[in-house]
C-alpha cells in the first residue's frame, strides 16, 4: 500500500503482520531529523566542537571510515578529569535542543500509534538517547510505561507493554549515573553485547518474536551493525526468526543497488527517494504520519485511500 504520492510502498506482508499487532518499530536517529537533532556522524562533530578540541590521527582513522562509537572510545580518556562524564555532559546539551521546533516530534507520535496493538498495547523500541518520545506523548496526552536500559522488559506479549530506549536515556534533571549507562561509545556496546550481553539477549528474544521494522537508520549506522550480528549469531545456531524490514532512502537510480546492500545485511527494505545530493527525507516522515492516521481510522481510511 502506497500512503502517499511518490512515497515508498508498504508490502501487504508487513501491512499484514502490523494489523495482527506482530511488528515492532526500532527507531533511529533519523526520526529525530525534523527537530534538528544529528545522526550518529553529526553527533559526534558537535561534541567535538563544544569541547574544543580536534581529531588525533587515530580518531580521524576511526571517523573516517563511519566508526564513531570507536572514535567516541578514543577522545574519552584523553580528556582531562573525568573525561567519560565529561563527554556525556556534552552530549547530552547538543541532545537537549530540538523540541521548540515546529513539528518536531509529529513523527514521533505517529510512531507511538503505530506502535500500539489491537488491544492498546505499546511495543516501540528506540536507540536513541533523547527524550522526543516523551514530548509527543505529553503534546498528544499519550501515556506509557518506559524501560531504560539496562533494566530491559522481556520482549513477549505477555511481559512487555511500553517504550524500550535500548542505549538508555537522558535523565529529565543532571544525573551521572544515567549519562554512564548510555550506551555511545565502542566500550559501551562491548559491554551491552559482548561481556555483559543485557542487550543481545534483549535483541535476540525481539527478533524471534516479532516482526522487526527499522526506521530512521542509515545503512551503515554502527548501531544497526550490531543488531544485524546478534541475529546473524542466532541464525548461525539455527534459530528461525521472521524476516527483519527497513525503511531505507535511496536516490534516484540506485534502488538495485541499494536493494542489494540492505539484504546482504539480511534485512529487506522498503525505499523511499531522496533528491540526489539532499537530506531530504520528507517521504518518510509523510509517509509514518499518513500510515499512522490510516491506522487510526480503521476501515474508512483504507477506503480513503483506494477512492482517492
Amino acid at each position: 500500500m502506497q500512503f502517499i504520492a511518490n512515497g515508498p510502498e508498504i508490502p501487504n506482508a508487513l501491512l499484514q503482520a502490523h494489523e495482527e499487532g506482530r511488528v515492532v518499530f526500532f527507531c533511529g536517529a533519523g526520526i529525530s531529523y525534523p527537530a534538528g537533532l544529528p545522526d550518529f556522524k553529526g553527533l559526534v562533530e558537535q561534541i567535538y566542537r563544544r569541547i574544543g578540541t580536534v581529531f588525533t590521527e587515530r580518531e580521524r582513522y576511526a571517523f573516517d571510515r563511519e566508526q564513531y562509537d570507536a572514535t567516541l572510545n578514543l577522545l574519552e580518556p584523553r580528556l582531562p578529569g573525568d573525561g567519560r562524564l565529561a563527554m556525556r555532559c556534552e552530549l547530552a546539551k547538543v541532545l537537549e535542543t530540538g523540541l521548540g521546533h515546529k513539528d518536531a516530534y509529529d513523527t514521533h507520535a505517529a510512531l507511538l500509534h503505530l506502535a500500539c496493538n489491537p488491544e492498546d498495547t505499546l511495543r516501540l523500541v528506540t536507540t536513541n538517547f533523547d527524550r522526543m518520545f516523551h514530548a509527543a506523548a505529553k503534546h498528544t496526552k499519550q501515556k506509557f510505561h518506559a524501560y531504560t536500559a539496562p533494566m530491559l522488559p522481556i520482549p513477549k506479549n505477555s511481559r512487555w507493554n511500553g517504550l524500550v530506549y535500548l542505549h538508555g536515556r537522558l535523565p529529565e534533571k543532571p544525573d551521572e549515573t544515567a549519562l554512564n549507562r548510555l550506551v555511545v561509545t565502542s566500550g559501551d556496546f562491548g559491554l551491552a553485547y559482548l561481556t555483559e550481553r543485557w542487550a543481545v539477549r534483549f535483541v535476540s528474544e525481539l527478533f524471534r518474536n516479532y516482526v522487526v521494522c527499522f526506521v530512521g537508520y542509515s545503512i551503515n549506522d554502527p548501531v544497526l551493525r550490531y543488531m544485524m550480528d546478534a541475529l546473524a549469531a542466532d541464525r548461525m545456531l539455527g534459530e528461525v526468526t521472521p524476516q527483519p524490514w527497513a525503511l531505507g532512502d535511496c536516490e534516484p537510480g540506485q534502488e538495485h543497488c541499494k536493494t542489494i546492500e540492505w539484504e546482504a545485511k539480511g534485512v529487506t527494505p522498503i525505499l523511499y527517494e531522496v533528491p540526489a545530493g539532499s537530506h531530504n527525507h520528507s517521504a518518510l516522515h509523510q509517509t509514518l504520519h499518513a500510515w499512522a492516521d490510516t491506522y487510526r481510522d480503521g476501515v474508512l481510511g483504507k477506503e480513503r485511500i483506494v477512492v482517492s
